[in-house]
């Protein structure tokens, strides 16, 4: 989840982690100028900490001087999951909560965005589900939906003032709506946006919470409460650390 800024953020720090994060989600490799327009920051700066990122090894440039993550973003996401051991704990409890058919996902939120560690449908091996979707925007996510309805009403505010929200075309003031509902709930139910009639469940995880994990699939409305049962005992035996 998100903390609360302190009174003096770090700006330069801030935009050298938005850099490293539009990076490691691009779907290939990018230019610099095409990532100062989606960040909205000056191409100079981005150039600057490109080239910083890559002197690290983080990064690295391509042969038509491109940019893309380099060996040390995977040593950084490698070292990231082992010191925090939410995948080590959680790949056996995901695993269990497969017998009931449905899709199973477990992630995180990053600004407006769902990142999925695991998402495995049914029929595939449970490895093939480690970082198998990237980004998706929360408000189209069962998950995405459970964490955002963590998050302070000025918070969610500010994430999406002026925007278009992903599923709500009504705007903030129903997606305030949804969450409210999620929050007394104590769990989120989403329509998934496709032509099947499928639903996805979700529950948080942690105190204070930094995940969600869900099911997705054709859930019928009686359905619902024993698989959020099942997803709130996974997610005490995943933990909080």
């Amino acid at each position: 989840m998100l903390a609360e800024p302190n009174a003096q953020p770090n700006q330069s720090l801030i935009d050298g982690i938005a850099t490293l994060q539009a990076l490691a989600s691009a779907p290939e490799p990018i230019g610099c100028r095409a990532l100062a327009r989606q960040l909205g920051i000056n191409t100079t700066k981005v150039n600057r900490l490109l080239k910083t990122l890559a002197f690290l090894g983080i990064a690295r440039q391509t042969a038509n001087r491109k940019y893309t993550a380099g060996s040390g973003m995977h040593v950084l996401a490698a070292q990231s999951l082992f010191a925090s051991g939410l995948l080590r704990r959680a790949l056996p409890v995901l695993e269990g909560l497969r017998r009931f058919g449905h899709t199973v996902a477990l992630g995180v939120l990053w600004n407006d965005s769902v990142s999925y560690l695991f998402h495995a449908p049914p029929g595939i091996e449970a490895s093939r589900g480690l970082g198998r979707i990237g980004l998706l925007p929360a408000t189209t996510s069962g998950i995405g939906i459970a964490l955002l309805a963590e998050l302070p009403e000025e918070r969610v505010r500010a994430l999406y003032e002026g925007r278009d929200i992903p599923m709500f075309p009504a705007g903030i003031g129903a997606l305030l709506d949804k969450l409210k509902e999620t929050r007394e709930a104590g769990y989120a139910r989403v329509h998934v946006a496709d032509e099947r009639d499928f639903h996805a469940v979700a529950t948080v995880i942690g105190d204070p919470v930094h995940a969600g994990i869900a099911v997705s699939g054709w859930i019928p409305e009686n359905a619902t409460p024993p698989l959020v049962e099942a997803l709130r005992e996974a997610g005490s035996a995943i933990g909080s650390d």
